[in-house]
C-alpha cells in the first residue's frame, strides 16, 4: 500500500520540501534560541516564538496550546518527542519543577517512572524518526503511533505502529489479536508496522542503552484468497 496524498501537488510540494531540511532548520534554530521547557506530568511544555512555532508544525512536534499569550506560543510534547529533541537532536533543554536543567539520566529516569514502557516506545520512536517518518498517536486506531511520509496535511498516514518489547505477552500474540488488529488497519487503509525491540539482555538504566537494542521491523498484511485467485487468472491468460 502506497502513499496517498491529499489532492493535486501535494507529492511535489512533499518533494520539494524534504522532513529532512525541515527538522535540520528547527534543531538550528532551537539550538540558537538557546530553547528550554518545563516537565509538566507525563508530557513537556515548551514556549516559543513565531518561527519556531511554524518549524515546529512543519516538523510535526507537539501540539500547540491556545493560551492569552499573545508574544508566544506554547506547545505540548509527548515524552518521546521531547527526548528526541534533546537526547538525538541535542537542541533542546527541560528543567524539572524545580526549574533546574535536567541531565540526560535524570531525564531519562524521570520518563521512565512516568511511562514504564519508556525505553521501549522511544527506542521504535527514534528508530522511524530518524528515518525521516513522521510520527504521531495512534490512539485512535488502537496502536501505538501512526506513521506519515510527510505532514499530515499533505499525505495521509501510511502505516499503523504496534512496540513489541521483550517478555510482552499482552499483544498480538493469539491469532484473534492479529485478525482484529490487521483488519480494522486495512479499514482506514494502513498498513500494519511491528516494530521489536530487544534489548539483547541489557537493561536499561540509562539512555545509553538505546545503542545496544536492535528493533526488528514487520509488516503485517491480510492475505486475500479472492484476490490472489484473481492474479493467478491474469497470469494465466497472459500466457496464453
Amino acid at each position: 500500500m502506497g502513499p496517498r496524498w491529499k489532492g493535486k501537488g501535494a507529492e511535489a510540494k512533499a518533494l520539494a520540501d524534504p522532513m529532512s531540511e525541515i527538522v535540520s532548520r528547527l534543531q538550528s534554530s532551537l539550538l540558537q534560541s538557546n530553547a528550554r521547557a518545563s516537565l509538566s506530568g507525563c508530557s513537556v511544555l515548551l514556549a516559543v516564538e513565531t518561527e519556531q512555532t511554524e518549524l515546529l508544525t512543519r516538523a510535526c512536534f507537539g501540539k500547540p496550546i491556545i493560551t492569552a499569550e499573545k508574544d508566544k506560543q506554547w506547545f505540548q510534547l509527548g515524552l518521546e518527542e521531547a527526548f528526541y529533541l534533546c537526547y538525538s537532536l541535542k537542541c533542546l533543554k527541560i528543567a524539572g519543577e524545580d526549574n533546574f536543567v535536567k541531565n540526560d539520566l535524570d531525564l531519562w529516569l524521570y520518563m521512565k517512572l512516568k511511562k514504564e514502557n519508556f525505553p521501549d516506545f522511544y527506542k521504535a520512536y527514534s528508530h522511524l524518526r530518524m528515518k525521516n517518518w513522521v510520527l504521531r498517536p495512534g490512539l485512535q486506531y488502537g496502536v501505538d503511533f501512526v506513521a506519515y511520509r510527510h505532514h499530515p496535511s499533505l499525505v495521509h498516514s501510511e502505516y499503523a505502529v504496534i512496540v513489541l518489547s521483550e517478555g510482552d505477552v499482552g499483544r498480538l500474540r493469539v491469532w484473534s489479536d492479529f485478525h482484529c488488529t490487521i483488519r480494522l488497519c486495512g479499514s482506514v487503509a494502513k498498513t500494519l508496522l511491528v516494530l521489536n525491540v530487544d534489548r539483547n539482555g541489557h537493561g536499561a538504566l540509562a539512555p545509553s542503552c538505546l545503542e545496544r537494542c536492535s528493533i526488528e521491523e514487520c509488516t503485517i498484511t491480510r492475505w486475500s484468497p479472492e484476490q490472489s485467485r484473481d492474479h493467478q487468472k491474469a497470469s494465466e491468460n497472459g500466457t496464453k
